[in-house]
Formats: C-alpha cells, structure tokens, sequence
C-alpha cells in the first residue's frame, strides 16, 4: 500500500531484457535501508526487491503483463523512475490510499505554464464497461501519475487535467513528461469499490 507521495526521482542504471520480463537496476539515496522482498513503487508500479548491489544500486523485475499494462517497458538506462516505499500505518495519510496496481496508460496531451505551476494534460483509451467499473476520474478527485497522488480538475470521459506546483516539478520525473510521454494511470480504489457495489445491487 502506497500513498503516491514520491520519496525520489531516482536514476535507472540498468535495464534489462530477459525473455518476458524487464530488469531494472536503479540507484537511489535509501537503498541501504531497503531488504529483499521489500515492495517499492516505481512509477507507481508495486515491484519487489530481488538483489541489493554494492554500489548503492538494488534490482527489480517487471513480468511481461506488467509492461503491457504501464510504461516501463519505455524505460531505458538514464531514466528518471518515481519512487515510493509502501506506507507506514503509524503516520498522516498526505496523498491516497493507492495499491501499485497500474490500471492503463496515458499519453500527455498538453503542457501549460501558468503563474508558476504547470497544468499537464493526459488522455486515455477507456470503454464504457471499465468506466462502469471505476476506472475513470471525477472532478477534484484523486488520480495517480506515474505513482504521484495528483488532484483532477476538467475531468471528461477519456481525458483529465492535473495541476503540478514547482516543488512536484523539480522533484518527480514530471519535469521530464512532455506533449507525447506515455505514463501510468492508477485510478482511485474507492471509486472502484463503490462502482462494483452498484454493479452487484
């Protein structure tokens, strides 16, 4: 469990091609805190611990569902990746409760710079039948972008707005997301749950 509050925009030293699945080798400034078997967001996609390096590097390993599903299949060595540990129960709450499960892809529409902050624009594939099972937005609710607990605003049917302040910007790989970026979507749980209720009343 995550609350899609970025600890670091970490480098990608390493990416590997291994049959289906894509290791990745990432060097971050906790990675003397992290365990094997620790679960870690990158991008907002939930991937477990498989190998901490001497180098202050440790490795992940994304099954090929896993890259049909997100983008880190576009990941190459150099790349900035999102990070998050899972969620201490023991503290505040500051973004959503999010799972790590990636629910589709989005591409960046449009970038606007206005007063200081950045207004980045996505839109999505999505059918009716995911929609009635809550894989949409609504207006001033919570989404996550590549693993950043993000607030909606000019929700549509397949396409949303979210407002990015310049501390987000200089420390998430937002300020590397650009009109064409492809980049994960997680939508919120509650929303699902509440829409699979409906579907079974």
């Amino acid at each position: 469990m995550f609350s899609g509050i970025v600890e670091e925009a970490a480098q990608v030293v390493s990416a590997v091609k291994e049959g289906g699945n894509l290791h990745l080798t990432v060097k971050c400034s906790f990675t003397d805190e992290l365990k094997i078997d620790q679960s870690v967001a990158h991008n907002g996609v939930c991937l477990t611990v498989v190998s901490i390096n001497d180098d202050q590097t440790y490795t992940v390993t994304a099954i090929q569902e896993t890259l049909d599903r997100s983008n880190l299949g576009d990941i190459t060595e150099g790349s900035l990746i999102n990070l998050e540990r899972s969620m201490l129960m023991n503290g505040r709450l500051d973004g959503h409760i999010v799972q790590g499960h990636v629910d589709c892809t989005a591409i960046c529409d449009n970038v606007e710079e206005i007063e200081g902050s950045r207004y980045y624009k996505f839109r999505y594939a999505i059918s009716p039948e995911l929609v009635r099972k809550g894989y949409m937005t609504v207006e001033k609710g919570s989404v996550t972008v590549n693993g950043v607990s993000l607030t909606v605003c000019d929700s549509e049917p397949d396409s949303f707005r979210v407002a990015i302040i310049p501390y987000t910007f200089e420390h998430t790989n937002f300020r590397d997301i650009t009109p064409g970026t492809r980049v994960n979507l997680e939508f919120d749980i509650i929303g699902k749950y509440l829409a699979r209720l409906n579907e079974l009343s």
